[in-house]
């Protein structure tokens, strides 16, 4: 049984990686998982300089999830270089980075850094995040936006480069054409969808940034629609995302044309989950006879 899956040339020993900004740098789960298990770890956010985040309260549950506006707090490059990627090397698991900006500036000056680490398999580009923008607009919500931005930083990395698509755009087939187009060398998605929460107790907002990345089980049936979408528009790999809490979860992405997959909010609620969905892949395969993992990818 072979659960090996290939990604603009990266091989994963398996599909299942870590959501952005779930899972810290991977020292914060480690005593929980075992990262040796993982296909990969794909890290929070890093931009050029420290950012500190939005103001608290930054996070609040909802039904099926939670909205978060924590603003994609970070240490910097130079920090994460120095703490969190001799501690990944540690590990048999290939090192995905999350890059963040706020200009297309600062996204190359951390692609630079970074592809001076051998140990980075790839890097995944946080174009899409509510708090990353462009004027008024994410980067990843305007398809000229996204050519331009994807483009400039495929001239620099040295690793294969990974767009992470918003799920707040009208056409997400003409967005993963676009970042294709640009020469992204994978895209993955969903990130999370803008939501609200008011306190009607206190009659205020729930979050401080009044807004927040809705994530959790209720918005999976929006990301498996978009990944096929995608998954059908392009022809590079796909890393599907968005509601993931069970291996079963996990293979519909994949039967809807994800090469791999990411588990996000789950890992707040059970720090186990990403094993379970590992282990439950592979029973699934054996309960139907798959002998090769990439034989279930977009068969649907």
């Amino acid at each position: 049984m072979n659960t090996q899956v290939n990604i603009a040339g990266v091989t994963l020993k398996n599909p299942v990686m870590t959501g952005s900004g779930t899972f810290g740098s991977g020292m914060e789960y480690g005593e929980f998982v075992d990262l040796n298990r993982l296909g990969a770890v794909v890290t929070k956010g890093v931009a050029n300089v420290p950012w500190p985040g939005n103001p608290t309260p930054r996070v609040a549950e909802v039904y099926g999830g939670m909205l978060n506006a924590i603003g994609l707090q970070n240490p910097g490059i130079d920090v994460f270089m120095e703490r969190d990627i001799p501690f990944l090397k540690g590990y048999d698991t290939r090192i995905i980075v999350n890059v963040c900006g706020k200009t297309v500036e600062d996204y190359l000056e951390v692609v630079e850094k970074l592809g001076e680490e051998p140990a980075v398999a790839m890097l995944e580009i946080n174009v899409s995040c509510p708090n990353v923008k462009e004027g008024a607009i994410a980067f990843g919500q305007k398809a000229d936006a996204l050519y331009n931005i994807t483009n400039q930083i495929k001239k620099k990395a040295r690793q294969p480069i990974i767009m992470k698509l918003s799920p707040n755009v009208t056409d997400i087939g003409e967005m993963a054409k676009a970042a294709e187009a640009a020469g992204a060398d994978a895209l993955s998605l969903i990130n999370t969808l803008t939501g609200m929460k008011i306190d009607i107790h206190r009659r205020c907002f729930a979050l401080a940034n009044k807004t927040g990345g809705m994530s959790g089980p209720a918005i999976k049936p929006i990301a498996v629609r978009m990944v096929y979408q995608a998954a059908h528009a392009v022809g590079i790999p796909v890393i599907g995302m968005g509601g993931i809490a069970t291996a079963e979860d996990a293979v519909e992405f994949i039967l809807a044309g994800a090469t791999a997959v990411s588990v996000g909010a789950m890992n707040f609620v059970d720090p186990y989950t990403t094993v379970k969905v590992i282990e439950g892949i592979e029973d699934y395969m054996r309960a139907y006879k798959v002998e090769n993992i990439t034989d279930l990818i977009g068969i649907v």
